[in-house]
């Protein structure tokens, strides 16, 4: 069973920062990428940030420049860093891994269940 816990949403004024938080646990052997997904109210749910487990990063052309990914391998935890946030940034921030649960095994998909980011303006 995998689990992944989301933290760090809250209500921020336009031009702040947040930093979000996942923890994966359970039994994983191996995590390929970590990522972070948002969805706004109405809207698809879309990609904002992925890191690989070489630390490769690939970001959405809406958050380039303010939202940092990065991930601790040791201990199975991927961040966000987010400055200079906007309304349009505001949705339900979602974690997600890429993780097989043993040797040889294939990678699947997980997810968090989520952590709201309202920013006001």
């Amino acid at each position: 069973q995998v689990q992944l816990v989301e933290s760090g949403g809250g209500l921020v004024q336009a031009g702040g920062s947040l930093k979000l938080s996942c923890l994966a646990s359970g039994s994983i052997f191996d995590i390929n990428a970590m990522g972070w997904y948002r969805q706004a109210p109405g809207k698809e749910r879309e990609l904002v940030a992925q890191v690989t487990s070489g630390k490769s990063t690939n970001y959405a052309d809406s958050v380039k420049g303010r939202f940092t990914i990065a991930r601790d391998n040791a201990k199975n935890i991927v961040y966000l860093q987010m400055n200079s946030l906007k309304p349009e940034d505001s949705a339900l921030y979602y974690c997600n891994i890429d993780a097989a649960l043993y040797r040889g095994g294939h990678p699947m998909r997980y997810w968090g269940k989520g952590t709201l980011v309202t920013v006001s303006s």
